[in-house]
C-alpha cells in the first residue's frame, strides 16, 4: 500500500524544523563579535617536596641448613586384642512343600464377533504427465539479426 503524497510532504516539512533552527543557531554563532576575553594566567601553587623513602636494614641469610631430623629405623609392633568368640543360634527354616497346589480352572472366553468384510478399492489411473515442454511465443528470445 503506497503512502499518500500528503503524509510524505508532511513528513519531510517536519524532518526540515530542526534543520532551520540549527541553521539560525550557526548564523547567529557567526555573527557573535570575534574578541572573545582571554583567560588570565594563573599563578602555579608550589607543592610540598616529595617523602623519601626510609633505608630499611636488609636481613641476612644463613648460608647453611640445619640437618634435618632422622628417621626412626624399627617401627614398634602392635598386637591387637583376640576377637571374643561366640557363637550364635541358628534360625531353623520352615520346610517348603514338595509339591505345588494347583491352579483352579479358568472360564473359556465368550467367542468374539466378526468384523464385516470391506469391499476392496482401487485407485484410478494416473494421468500421464507430458514429456515436452511446450513453447510460448510472446517468452521467446527475438531472433538474432546480423
Amino acid at each position: 500500500m503506497a503512502f499518500p503524497k500528503g503524509f510524505i510532504l508532511a513528513f519531510v516539512i517536519a524532518l526540515s524544523f530542526p534543520s532551520l533552527d540549527i541553521s539560525f543557531a550557526a548564523r547567529n554563532l557567526l555573527q557573535l563579535p570575534t574578541n572573545i576575553p582571554s583567560v588570565p594566567n594563573l599563578p602555579k601553587p608550589t607543592l610540598p617536596p616529595m617523602p623519601s623513602i626510609p633505608n630499611l636494614p636488609q636481613p641476612t641469610l644463613p648460608t647453611s641448613l640445619p640437618p634435618l631430623p632422622s628417621l626412626p629405623t624399627t617401627m614398634p609392633k602392635l598386637t591387637l586384642p583376640p576377637l571374643p568368640s561366640t557363637t550364635l543360634p541358628q534360625p531353623t527354616l520352615p520346610t517348603l512343600p514338595s509339591t505345588q497346589p494347583s491352579l483352579p480352572n479358568l472360564p473359556s472366553l465368550p467367542n468374539q464377533p466378526t468384523s464385516p468384510t470391506v469391499p476392496k478399492l482401487s485407485l484410478p489411473p494416473l494421468p500421464s504427465i507430458p514429456s515436452t515442454i511446450p513453447s510460448i511465443p510472446f517468452l521467446s528470445p527475438p531472433p538474432v539479426g546480423n
